[in-house]
């Protein structure tokens, strides 16, 4: 088989435990409280040559369920979360070439905080931050920070898109060659390499400079995950690596092709945009043994608690609806993209909401369980067709399923040559092929309009 390029691999982790049930699993570990756990799975994957570490996040703990959060605390669906930039930070120590990607919400930080976080840990990591933008997705998260409830989707993305022009031109406030640090004359920096943001927009300000010179990646990587319209119109320009989540092949070459279309549409080299599909791999010695440690994660999830993660991810209190009936259709929901493929799931399957919770809470994204021989063709048929240009692996438990992964899957990729066996570069964006922005290279991203009323030529 012949394919575009390398499939680019990311460790899905939790700063917490993982999964609905995977804190149940024999080979989960119980000290996901402790900085030697992040240290331990950050050696694992960069040994593995991994491209990145990519840990989500959220700011509250889950209501979803009767504005209860009983059912997040009962079940472990989305709590705890410890700081990703803290937990990144313990993995950064003890590692020198894997990415690693923290999400930030862009409604609850301001730019200037995103900008000094990521630039700070983009030089301590010698270039290797990268940035999961999200717009948050829980009533609970904006009552944490003075709020009923979330602003819709569209204002979110509107704030989102002031942070993304604010937060990159804070990073080009310092010229590359600011700093020259000269013993002999004693200049330090040159002051006309460093200029004043002054940006003001309907929902952020900010004057600038910003404190740290300019990120070692000129911008830390950009990741998205949005699949709304407005998500996918926000992502094309902006990110550097979409993450998304397909129920089925199909629903993931046409998301990967209309994704490459819209950058395209906005003067971007398609190539610069990698799309990582999730993938929850399960291998086995065979497939029995594949399709038995399958029957093993999804007999430890409760309904119960699947639904409690469900109506989480989509901000939908589910208790409304009689749990043995098809689920509604929804208007407003908090991630689009996993209420698409549950619908998907459903509609294809007849299923109940009870029914939905025992899958959501166990299912397998993007269907690779298998031998290492049946999973390296599933991988590879997804990038060969036009799906993804990597994979977001997501474990079942940690660090057991990624042992498995190591152990049996990366040796027949690497026979077949379709993986990094060593990494060349020193930057995420080198391992990921992505070019190092200029400084100003925000310009292209944003809308004239918008670059315009802020003084823009």
């Amino acid at each position: 088989m012949s394919i575009k390029g390398k499939i680019c691999l990311a460790g899905f982790l939790n700063a917490g435990p993982q999964g609905t049930a995977g804190w149940r699993q024999p080979g989960a570990a119980p000290d996901f409280l402790s900085a030697a756990y992040y240290a331990r799975i950050a050696r694992m994957l960069e040994n593995a040559c991994f491209d990145l570490i990519f840990i989500p996040d959220a700011l509250a703990v889950p209501r979803s369920m009767s504005d209860s959060t009983a059912p997040a605390i009962s079940w472990g669906a989305g709590t705890p979360r410890l700081d990703p930039m803290v937990a990144l930070g313990a993995m950064a120590g003890v590692t020198s070439h894997i990415g690693l990607a923290a999400t930030m919400s862009a409604s609850f930080n301001e730019p200037y905080n995103i900008a000094r976080s990521f630039a700070t840990f983009d030089h301590l990591s010698s270039g290797r931050a990268a940035w999961n933008i999200v717009t948050s997705f829980q009533d609970a998260e904006a009552q944490n920070f003075g709020m009923d409830r979330l602003p819709s989707r569209e204002k979110r993305y509107d704030r989102a898109e002031e942070v993304l022009q604010a937060t990159t031109r804070l990073w080009d406030s310092w010229a590359d060659d600011a700093l020259v640090e000269n013993r002999e004359t004693g200049q330090f920096g040159i002051p006309e390499k460093v200029s004043d943001v002054s940006y003001c927009g309907t929902y952020v300000q900010v004057r600038g400079p910003l404190a740290v010179p300019r990120p070692p990646q000129g911008y830390p990587v950009l990741v998205q995950a949005g699949a709304s319209s407005r998500g996918r119109d926000f992502a094309a320009r902006w990110a550097d690596v979409i993450f998304c989540s397909h129920e089925s092949l199909e629903s993931a070459i046409a998301f990967y092709t209309d994704m490459k279309s819209l950058a395209t549409a906005y003067g971007r080299d398609p190539d610069q945009l990698k799309i990582l599909c999730a993938t929850c791999i399960i291998v086995g010695t065979t497939e029995e043994d594949a399709l038995r440690k399958k029957q093993i994660a999804e007999d430890l999830v409760l309904p119960e608690a699947g639904l409690s993660r469900l109506a989480y991810h989509i901000n939908v209190d589910l208790t409304q609806y009689d749990l043995d009936s098809p689920l509604p259709p929804l208007d407003e929901v908090g991630i689009d993209g996993h209420y698409r493929e549950i619908v998907e799931f459903a509609q294809r399957e007849n299923a109940t909401l009870r029914q939905l919770g025992k899958w959501y809470g166990a299912r397998s994204e993007g269907n690779m369980v298998g031998t290492p021989q049946q999973v390296a063709d599933a991988m590879i048929r997804w990038q060969e067709l036009g799906a993804a240009d990597g994979f977001m692996i997501i474990p079942t438990h940690v660090p057991g399923a990624f042992e498995d992964i190591i152990a049996l899957l990366l040796p027949e990729l690497r026979r077949r040559n379709v993986v990094r066996t060593a990494y060349e570069g020193t930057t995420l964006r080198n391992h990921l092929g992505l070019a190092r922005p200029a400084r100003g290279a925000w310009r292209d991203r944003v809308p004239q309009s918008a670059a315009r009323m802020n003084g823009v030529p």
